[in-house]
């Protein structure tokens, strides 16, 4: 794992064709832009575990772990 430190405005790139800026930051939260080719997905980590669970669910090999899915996913503050 890399680990970098940014000020707003900054970016990374990754190859030549992905480009992450610092868009912006207030307290603990940073806001990412990602510009990246369409057939390149961008996904969320917690949603990706959250479809997780709750496939596993679905198909009965997790009972439990579709009620832990609420424990994964944020809360949206005012």
């Amino acid at each position: 794992m890399l680990i970098l430190q940014r000020r707003k405005g900054e970016s990374v790139q990754i190859n030549h064709d992905i480009t992450i800026t610092i868009a912006d930051i207030r307290s603990d939260r940073v806001r990412l832009a990602i510009s990246a080719p369409r057939e390149v997905p961008i996904k969320r980590s917690e949603l990706l575990e959250a479809a997780r669970i709750n496939q596993a669910a679905a198909h009965g090999d997790a009972p439990d772990a579709l009620l832990d899915l609420f424990h994964t996913i944020p809360t949206k503050e005012p």
